[in-house]
């Protein structure tokens, strides 16, 4: 009996301890598996994997990153180039056009949709040098080891940028790189590599959460990466952050969840809007925004319904944007909302 009453004891001071709350990005991460699962990650074990698979990673690092051109002479055949002269004079590249750098994320390849869809969409605004980044370590299985290759590959694209920079002539002022999920990431590192905030643009879709640390903003795509940094944060809290990345931060429909996606379990359908609303800006310009006093207002759609002069995703906003805005958008394309 008396053993019966200690256990009993036992139990109920186990019971009364509380049990830390899983946190997505705060004491942990859910990272996502190739099966389309998540496993739960503390933070303490994340950090000892990451560091203990970085020593490794320096070892044996097989990060092979390859650039695409694609111009209004070859829009739908890139043209690999790479960083001597030959290549790039032998390309259609021309240092009088604005050029713009897009990175894939996990899983991906540089003819997925994503970037055809937004290669296509610039080209179809004017001349441009469209540059798709392959980075080959993207497409590993394992998401962990993805985000061991985020730094070199972001290094990797940083001095191609500043060998077309300093030899042939590509302007810095009108340099946007645009990045998807770990994309935005790579875009963030080559931001650092280039240095002294000489990058003009930097377009986050959707950066991505899991095993990135939102006070360690020298191991993330952040502000500080160019001269501008704009988010479209699509399915915060899940696969992309919720707390804002960019000078200019957007919200669109609150920035968690997106409507037409249904249940959406997994959150690749609210991840992937990012892409279809950064194409559709593009093209069309008609994403309407509502200026918030805070993240949090925009998160839970408590900023009003008085539209601002600011698009999400408009060339000009890196000149005049600073803040949380709240994005209204529609169910299916056309997905912008103007008053």
């Amino acid at each position: 009996m008396k053993v019966f009453i200690v256990l009993a004891a036992l139990l109920a001071a186990v019971s009364a301890v509380p049990i830390e709350e899983r946190v997505n990005g705060e004491n942990g991460w859910y990272v996502p598996q190739a099966d389309g699962s998540f496993e739960w990650m503390t933070t303490k074990d994340a950090e000892e994997m990451l560091n203990n698979a970085a020593q490794i990673e320096g070892r044996i690092s097989t990060n092979a990153v390859n650039f695409y051109l694609y111009t209004k002479s070859n829009p739908t055949d890139g043209k690999k180039i790479e960083s001597k002269a030959s290549s790039i004079e032998g390309s259609h590249f021309n240092k009088d056009h604005g050029t713009r750098f897009v990175i894939h994320g996990w899983t991906q390849k540089y003819t997925d949709d994503m970037n055809t869809r937004i290669t296509k969409a610039w080209l179809s605004k004017g001349d441009y040098n469209v540059i798709v980044v392959d980075w080959s370590r993207a497409r590993s299985v394992d998401y962990a080891s993805s985000v061991l290759a985020v730094p070199g590959a972001g290094a990797k694209v940083g001095e191609m940028i500043k060998y077309l920079h300093e030899h042939h002539g590509l302007s810095l002022d009108s340099l946007e790189v645009i990045g998807h999920s770990l994309g935005a990431h790579v875009a963030g590192y080559a931001g650092k590599t280039v240095g002294d905030r000489r990058i003009h643009t930097i377009v986050g879709l959707d950066p991505a959460l899991p095993l990135f640390s939102y006070d360690k903003p020298a191991k993330r795509l952040s502000t500080d990466d160019a001269h501008y940094v704009e988010s479209i944060q699509t399915n915060g809290g899940k696969l992309g952050f919720l707390k804002p990345i960019g000078k200019g931060a957007f919200y669109p429909n609150g920035g968690k969840k997106q409507p037409g996606c249904g249940l959406d379990a997994t959150g690749s359908c609210s991840h992937g809007r990012s892409v279809l609303y950064y194409a559709e800006a593009i093209t069309e310009d008609n994403f309407g925004t509502i200026k918030c006093s805070d993240y949090e207002d925009a998160v839970s759609k408590k900023c009003g319904s008085t539209y601002s002069s600011v698009r999400m995703g408009a060339i000009t906003n890196a000149y005049m944007v600073d803040g949380d805005f709240y994005v209204p958008v529609n169910d299916k394309a056309p997905f912008g909302k103007i008053e």
